[in-house]
C-alpha cells in the first residue's frame, strides 16, 4: 500500500466534541502513528479536546486503556447496572425495574440541578499530566463558552496558569444536563454549542495541512460554514456508520468505535477503497471490467439463483453485449450505485455484497484477489455441507 500523506510535513489535527464517540479518535490516532503522520498542532472541542489532551502527552497505551474500560460511573455520579438495565428494557418494560430504584435517581439529578461529574472530574485529574502536556512539541487549543463572560474562547492550555489544565479540559466538554460548577471562579458550557469542528482555529494558527476527525456530535457544526482558502487541504477521517449516544459510555461500544475509527483513518491514509470493507484496489476500470467479464458466471450465479451458471456462461462465450447492456445495470442497480458507476466500482460493489453475504469479517485490509478468494472458499464449503 503507498501512504497517501507526507511524514515530512507538520499536520494540524481537528477532534470534533461528541461524547462518548470520542473513542472513534483514539483508533483512529493509533493508525496515524503507526503511518509516522507528525502531528503539530491540535483542536479540540469538549471530547474532542480530552483526547487532544492525550495526544499531546503522546501517551496511546493510557488513551486507550481509558476508553477500554470506560464506564458510565466514570463520568457521572450513576449506578452502572441500572444504567445497562435501563438500556436493554424497552419503555413497556421500565416499570417492573420497580420505581424504588427508578425515582430515587431521578429524584437525586433533579436536586443536584443535573449530574454529578465529580467522577469525569477525577477522571481528568487522573489521567492528565500538565508538565507532559506543557513540555510537548504538540501545541493544543481547546474550544468552550464563557457563561460568566457570554462569549466563546479557543484557550491555548500552555498558556493557562499552573494546575489548571483540568479545569480548561473540564470547561470544553460541561454538557447540558451536567451539574453546573465554578471552574476557576467561572461558570462554563460546552465548546460544542458555539463550534464543535473548530478547524478555523488552526487555520487561524497558519497550519495548511488539517487533519479533521469527525464524529458527529451534538453541536454547531461550523465545517458547514466555513470557508477553506485554497492553500490549505483537509484530510477527513469519518465513521459511515453510527457510532452511538452521546452518553454512552460503554466499554463494548467503546472498543468498537476504536477499531472503526483505526480502520477509516487506513482508508483515508492509504486511499483505500470500499463502501463497507477496506480494499486496497489500485488497479484501473479496464482491469476490473475484464475481471467482471471473467468472474461474472461465479458471481452473478450468487446474486440471480435463477440463472444457472450454465446459462451465464453461455451468454458470456457468445456476446459480451447481454452483461454490458442488460446485466451490469440491472445489477448496479441492486447495488445501489450512482447514475455514473464505473466498472471499476461495479466489481468492487459486488465484491462487498458478496463478502456480507458470506458474513466475512470486514476489519482487514483486502485485495479484491484476497476477498474473491476468501468468498470462493466459502461459497465450496457451503456446498459442500449441503
Amino acid at each position: 500500500m503507498e501512504l497517501k500523506l507526507d511524514t515530512n510535513k507538520e499536520y494540524g489535527l481537528v477532534l470534533e466534541g461528541g461524547g462518548a464517540k470520542g473513542a472513534y479518535q483514539i483508533g483512529a490516532w493509533k493508525a496515524l502513528k503507526e503511518a509516522g503522520i507528525h502531528v503539530k498542532g491540535i483542536a479540540g472541542t469538549s471530547v474532542g479536546a480530552l483526547n487532544g489532551a492525550l495526544i499531546a502527552m503522546d501517551d496511546f497505551e493510557k488513551a486507550e486503556r481509558i476508553w477500554e474500560t470506560i464506564r458510565y460511573s466514570r463520568v457521572m455520579d450513576v449506578d452502572d447496572e441500572l444504567v445497562e438495565q435501563l438500556k436493554t428494557s424497552g419503555l413497556k418494560d421500565i416499570a417492573a425495574l420497580g420505581l424504588s430504584e427508578l425515582i430515587p435517581a431521578a429524584k437525586k439529578v433533579l436536586k443536584d440541578r443535573g449530574f454529578d461529574i465529580a467522577p469525569l472530574r477525577s477522571l481528568i485529574e487522573e489521567v492528565v499530566d500538565e508538565e507532559k502536556i506543557r513540555n510537548s512539541e504538540k501545541e493544543l487549543y481547546v474550544v468552550t463558552y464563557s457563561l460568566s463572560d457570554r462569549k466563546p474562547m479557543v484557550v491555548n492550555v500552555k498558556e493557562v496558569p499552573d494546575g489548571e489544565i483540568a479545569d480548561m479540559l473540564m470547561a470544553s466538554a460541561y454538557l447540558i444536563g451536567f451539574r453546573r460548577e465554578k471552574l476557576g471562579g467561572k461558570y462554563y458550557m460546552d465548546g460544542g454549542g458555539v463550534n464543535n469542528v473548530p478547524i478555523d482555529v488552526l487555520i487561524e494558527k497558519g497550519y495548511k495541512d488539517i487533519l479533521v476527525f469527525r464524529i458527529y456530535g451534538y453541536g454547531v457544526d461550523t465545517e458547514r460554514r466555513l470557508k477553506v482558502p485554497d492553500d490549505v487541504h483537509l484530510y477527513h477521517v469519518a465513521p459511515r456508520q453510527d457510532l452511538g449516544g452521546l452518553l454512552e459510555f460503554d466499554r463494548r461500544r467503546a472498543r468498537k468505535n476504536m477499531v472503526l475509527g483505526y480502520f477509516d483513518a487506513k482508508r483515508m491514509l492509504y486511499g483505500l477503497e470500499g463502501r463497507a470493507f477496506y480494499l486496497d484496489a489500485p488497479e484501473s476500470e479496464i482491469y476490473y471490467f475484464n475481471r467482471l467479464l471473467a468472474e461474472a458466471p461465479e458471481l452473478l450465479a450468487d446474486i440471480w439463483p435463477q440463472l444457472s451458471e450454465t446459462e451465464l456462461f453461455t451468454a458470456q462465450m457468445a456476446s459480451c453485449r447481454r452483461y454490458t447492456e442488460e446485466w451490469f445495470p440491472k445489477l448496479a442497480k441492486a447495488l445501489h450505485l450512482k447514475e455514473d458507476w464505473d466498472y471499476r466500482e461495479l466489481y468492487l460493489s459486488l465484491l462487498e455484497h458478496l463478502a456480507r453475504q458470506y458474513k466475512i469479517s470486514r476489519f482487514k485490509i483486502y485485495t479484491p484477489q484476497e476477498l474473491l478468494l476468501i468468498i470462493q472458499r466459502k461459497r465450496k464449503r457451503i456446498f459442500l455441507d449441503r
